[in-house]
Formats: structure tokens, sequence, C-alpha cells
């Protein structure tokens, strides 16, 4: 999955920080509401592509087709996607945007939650992809209520997330040219980056987004959270 640690530029207002506290606390509110209804979103749409055997067929054209052409498209995606929630304007855009991003995630992820499927059904084992899904909600929870409490600043990570984020990338990229595979303590690596995109995301979202900009918001913490899971993933699938 690509490593995006949110390229869109700084939006322009009054930040949240700067607002009343009731402001402040209803933005917050607002935000992880719109969080939590992309998740019960994509795992409604997940539903639906097992139910109706989509993800099957999703994760068999995968396997056939170049990972690069995967990652380029997804990438385009949610370039549009977040595009439009920080700069579409009316609410209805924004909404537009951020349900762009959800169906382009939940598509993303069809084919290795199914292959999870199928590897937890064969050993007759725990689901991976119950206990990916709590315990990256569950370092979600945590890592905002640092960033929210905590006053450290975190906007230092702005350059290592960027930089990270390239490396990343080109060791994807150079995987898939060279036929290397990234292995076990690539995902742990990058689990720890996508901890650290949650931690500043949630802070920049607090200290520089105008209370108009809850869906953009919510939008940044569900990439980073989807960043998360995908890599929790990847490592309790390849232990």
């Amino acid at each position: 999955m690509s490593a995006q640690p949110q390229g869109m530029p700084r939006p322009m207002g009054t930040p949240i920080a700067q607002q009343p506290r009731e402001v402040r606390g209803q933005f917050m509110t607002r935000v992880y509401g719109l969080v939590i209804g992309g998740i019960g979103a994509f795992m409604a749409m997940q539903y639906l592509l097992f139910e109706y055997g989509i993800a099957a067929a999703i994760a068999q054209i995968v396997i056939d087709t170049n990972w690069l052409i995967i990652l380029g498209g997804f990438m385009v995606v949610s370039w549009m996607a977040n595009n439009l929630g920080h700069r579409g304007g009316s609410r209805g855009k924004q909404l537009a945007g951020y349900g762009v991003l959800i169906a382009a995630n939940a598509l993303l992820f069809a084919a290795p939650l199914w292959i999870a499927n199928e590897m937890a059904t064969a050993a007759d084992g725990p689901s991976v992809i119950f206990q990916a899904a709590m315990l990256s909600i569950l370092a979600f929870a945590g890592l905002s209520f640092i960033a929210l409490t905590t006053g450290k600043d975190f906007s230092f990570m702005r350059g290592i997330l960027m930089w990270g984020g390239v490396l990343a990338l080109a060791l994807i990229v150079g995987s898939v040219l060279f036929g290397v595979t990234l292995g076990l303590w690539f995902s742990i690596a990058m689990i720890g980056f996508a901890g650290a995109a949650i931690l500043y995301s949630t802070q920049e979202i607090y200290k520089n987004y105008p209370p108009e900009l809850e869906i953009a918001a919510a939008m940044s913490l569900f990439s980073s959270l989807a960043l998360l899971f995908w890599y929790v993933l990847q490592f309790l699938m390849r232990r």
C-alpha cells in the first residue's frame, strides 16, 4: 500500500486550536464521528464484496496484474478524492471525496482480506482480520489520545514522514520490479511509520485546520488508520 503522509496543502483560516473550547470539542467530535462512519462504510463494502464473491474475483485480478498498476491507480484515485475533500467547497463535494476514498480503500483491501480469510479458514485458526482490526483501532485510539493531550510538538515529523514516504514507495516499486520480497521487517517499519502519521495528522488537524474542514480532517485520519491496518494485517499474515 502506498505510504502517503498527506501531501495536501495546509488549510487556511482560523485553526480549531484558536477557537473557543466548545467549538473545539464539537469539531473533534464530528471529525471522529466521520472517521467511525467511514470505518462502518468500509466494513459494509467488504461485507458486500465477500457476500457476492467479488472479493475473490478482485484477488484473482490482483494476482494476475502488475502491482504497480494497481498501486498507481489507487494513488491517483486517492489524490482526486483528497482534492475534493480539501478543495471541494460544498459539503456535498467533500462527502463525495470521502466516499471515493473509502471505496478505493475497500477495493484495495479486498484481495489481502480475502487471502487472510482463506488462510484462517484453511488453518481453522483465529481470524487474522479481526486481530489486525482490533490492534489497529486500539493503537489509533491510543495515539490520538497522546496527540491531543500531550504538550509535545509533533510538527518535526512532517519532513520525516515526507521523506519516509518517498523511501517506502521507492522500496515498494523496487521490490515489484526486481521481484524482491520486502518481508517482515518492512511491515514493522511501516507500522511505525503509520503510527507517526497518526500522531502528526491528529495534531496537525487540531492546530491548523479550520472548523469547516472537518470532512478533510476525517479523510486524513481515515487514510492513516487504513495504512496502519494494512501493515498490521501484513505483519500478522507473515508471522
